[in-house]
């Protein structure tokens, strides 16, 4: 006579939760490293994001300094164009401000806030304000005594 009679088996019950188990220690460590990842590309777009700008001012910067120089010499004219390396920010919230002793950078965010110091031995005053936005060159231009941001070439009236 053939007896069937259901046994109470756990290895099999058992075996499928080790199953589970491994299969969450996977997503859990698949998640942690894609997050691990994701912080390392951020912080290095933001670093890149960084020196660029920090370059652009410095450009900007030693530009302006060859404009005070040119003033020195007497009545001339002096134009010089600066191209402006891409950023990752929002250009648009970016705006330039040159005063007599420092080139200023002013994001709407404040977070790329920062400036570059001039030494303002140039022999007129400085001014401008011009904001990033499309701009790939910025004009460093002294005329009749004052050194300024422009967004284009300055032209001859001769």
């Amino acid at each position: 006579m053939n007896r069937n009679q259901l046994r109470r088996d756990e290895h099999a019950a058992a075996t499928e939760l080790g199953y589970i188990f491994t299969f969450l220690l996977g997503v859990l460590l698949l998640t942690t490293f894609s997050i691990w990842a994701y912080q390392i590309e951020t912080a290095t777009r933001e670093r890149w994001n960084e020196n660029a700008i920090q370059s652009n001012l410095d450009d900007l910067a030693a530009a302006v300094e060859r404009a005070d120089e040119a003033s020195r010499m007497g009545a001339v004219e002096y134009a010089e164009k600066v191209t402006w390396r891409l950023t990752e920010a929002d250009e648009a919230r970016i705006t330039l401000q040159l005063t007599d002793t420092s080139i200023e950078l002013i994001h709407d965010g404040g977070t790329l806030d920062t400036s570059v110091s001039l030494s303002g031995t140039g022999a007129g005053s400085h001014e401008g304000t011009i904001v990033l936005a499309g701009v790939t060159s910025v004009w460093v231009v002294h005329s009749d005594g004052v050194t300024s941001l422009q967004y284009d070439r300055p032209q001859s009236y001769e």
